[in-house]
């Protein structure tokens, strides 16, 4: 029996996915995209288990998908299942290893809707960037996307059975990723699974597959020095001056592009009005899980005492990821010498964001007021330690601990 996961982004996938099955058959291919191990495979699982002798499940890495036949094999057995049952659910697990999978697919798609075959298709895949070059390019009109992001710290907390505030700080000092959570107690190995389990698939199968990426050692070390510098605003000039290899600035530029359409980086840009200012501006480095931070950087795990600045950085990185994360625009804004660590807009509101640890003055809010007072349709926000909530609401402006953002946002201020 496949392990049940019911987390609420889990389960509001889960369930999207099941409302969508149960409409008449053929309907358009649900393409299920995000980070490795966060759970893709697992809600297949669950799903050809609800759905039983209906379901037809491949693993697109197997060996078996390269034999003579495998493809026209597989659609006949889909139309058996379907002939017996009434329905069948072909499961398609990282659809991207299958060789011109989005053109074969469209090809059966265009089949089954002609021959109105009673089958429905759902694929996955590791790379927003690979699933949206090939859905963009030949399934255009016929598919509908899903994303299942990393794991909230509210998550961890529920399927666990962790205590909410131990959660936010595992999501800072650790990240998320489920599968890495028994490994906690044994940090060598904890590092090796991130790294041979997440990090280097992702890079080394996901984004090296493509045709785009002609300097994988240039890629790599600007994906390490990302995870070295969370939070921090680096331009790409002086990003090519800390790279062994230097290319060029539009290599760089592509190459964060892809770190952020495989789950690993988001390259923040400046808050503007003006496009091209909001282009030119140097981007803010947000490792999208800590995990990547822990498992690379050689200075290890800061703590909020013995490395305070440093920690400082890993949660402002978490509270941004988290925000990313959870599909929010995220944004970062500075006229010298203000700054404002992050400007969010979605689904949560219009919020500016300061993150602050340990002890702080109304002089170090200076650039959150004055972004609120030019745009005032952003609401003030101070994400601090629980001991330092009353000292922003002394100042007049609103604050929750980092703890409660990390696991709820800022629904309690909406």
């Amino acid at each position: 029996m496949v392990e049940s996961i019911c987390v609420p982004g889990f389960r509001q996938v889960r369930d999207t996915l099941k409302d969508r099955l149960g409409e008449p058959a053929p309907g358009r291919i649900q393409v299920l995209t995000g980070p490795r191990q966060v759970g893709k495979t697992t809600l297949l699982l669950q799903l050809a288990e609800d759905l039983g002798p209906r379901s037809l499940y491949i693993a697109c890495d197997g060996p078996e998908t390269g034999l003579p036949g495998f493809w026209d094999r597989l659609w006949q057995h889909a139309e058996e299942i379907w002939s017996e049952h009434g329905l069948a659910v072909v499961l398609l697990d990282e659809v991207l290893f299958l060789a011109d999978w989005a053109t074969k697919l469209k090809a059966e798609w265009d089949r089954i809707r002609r021959r109105r075959l009673g089958v429905h298709v759902v694929a996955t895949g590791s790379s927003a960037l690979q699933l949206g070059s090939g859905t963009r390019q030949s399934l255009a009109g016929r598919f509908e996307r899903l994303t299942l992001t990393h794991w909230s710290a509210s998550a961890i907390a529920e399927v666990f059975d962790v205590p909410v505030d131990d959660a936010a700080a595992m999501l800072v000092s650790h990240g998320t990723f489920p599968g890495a959570v028994g490994l906690l107690g044994d940090p060598p190995r904890w590092a090796a699974y991130i790294r041979d389990s997440i990090v280097e698939p992702a890079i080394g199968r996901d984004i090296l597959a493509m045709a785009q990426v002609r300097r994988p050692g240039l890629l790599r070390q600007i994906f390490a020095i990302a995870a070295c510098s969370p939070a921090q605003i680096i331009s790409l000039q002086k990003l090519q001056g800390q790279l062994q290899d230097r290319g060029a600035l539009q290599t760089i530029s592509h190459y964060l592009q892809l770190l952020q359409e495989a789950y690993l980086v988001a390259p923040l840009q400046k808050h503007s009005t003006r496009p091209l200012r909001r282009r030119s501006a140097p981007p803010k480095l947000v490792p999208l899980s800590n995990a990547y931070c822990a498992a690379i950087d050689p200075l290890g795990i800061p703590g909020p005492d013995t490395d305070p600045s440093r920690f400082g950085r890993w949660v402002e990185n978490a509270c941004l990821a988290c925000a990313w994360n959870a599909g929010q625009q995220v944004t970062y804004w500075r006229e010298e010498p203000l700054e404002v660590d992050g400007i969010i807009e979605g689904s949560w509101g219009r919020f500016a964001i300061e993150v602050k640890t340990g002890p702080f003055a109304a002089t170090d809010l200076i650039g959150l007021l004055e972004f609120t007072r030019r745009q005032p349709e952003f609401r003030p926000l101070v994400l601090c330690d629980p001991e330092q909530v009353s000292a922003a609401e002394r100042l007049g402006i609103d604050a929750i601990s980092w703890t409660d953002f990390l696991l709820r946002g800022p629904s309690r201020l909406t």
